[in-house]
């Protein structure tokens, strides 16, 4: 296997999920920045989305898309679970990592990229500058919402650590560095995130954002 990554908060899912399971796979890294990610060799041989992180695979297949990328390395190495080792526990896991992904994750993303990311994006993807603090503000109440759901729990799935709980933190990592801080009124979750600062996979994974 091979990971195409590069900087920013999704590579950093999947980097930070391989260092919780204690694999080692080779990495090519793509100068998103640079726009390499949106030539035509990486569009034709990689990724058509022009996305990063992507895995390929030994046979020359491609994954992409962090949560698909994560559960083919759960399946290749099933210990420790991070997505879970039963049915329920599985779907517990996607409900969470859905949740987060399309009400905070998402819309965080966008509202940096139609804003601060502006010059990076605006010739990349279709932007929305008037939409931008409009998606912060969303993620933020979604942020509210969970921080409720959050009272007297370890991690979203109670107390399995799993793919969700790296998902989110990767991102609230991001947002703080990009104008998008956590608010002190959460403090379910800043304790959560404390508790997720302190992995030692976080700090294996603390790479730059660009």
């Amino acid at each position: 296997m091979k990971l195409h990554t590069s900087i920013g908060p999704n590579p950093r899912v999947v980097h930070m999920f391989l260092a919780e399971k204690g694999m080692e796979v080779p990495t090519q890294q793509v100068d998103l920045m640079g726009g390499e990610n949106r030539g035509e060799e990486y569009t034709s041989n990689v990724n058509a989305a022009g996305q990063c992180p992507a895995l390929e695979l030994d046979d020359g297949q491609v994954v992409a898309e962090i949560t698909a990328i994560c559960e083919y390395l759960e399946e290749q190495q099933p210990e420790p679970p991070l997505v879970g080792s039963n049915a329920a526990e599985r779907a517990e896991t996607r409900m969470w990592t859905r949740r987060v992904d399309l009400n905070i994750c998402e819309p965080m993303a966008n509202g940096f990229r139609f804003s601060q990311g502006l010059p990076l994006f605006e010739s990349r993807m279709r932007c929305l500058p008037d939409a931008a603090d409009g998606l912060k503000a969303c993620a933020q109440d979604k942020l509210t919402w969970l921080d409720g759901l959050m009272e007297g729990r370890q991690y979203l799935a109670g107390d399995r650590f799993t793919l969700a709980d790296i998902h989110l933190y990767c991102f609230l990592h991001f947002g703080a560095a990009v104008g998008q801080p956590l608010s002190e009124e959460n403090q379910n979750i800043k304790a959560w995130f404390d508790r997720m600062d302190a992995r030692e996979s976080a700090r294996a994974t603390d790479i730059p954002i660009g």
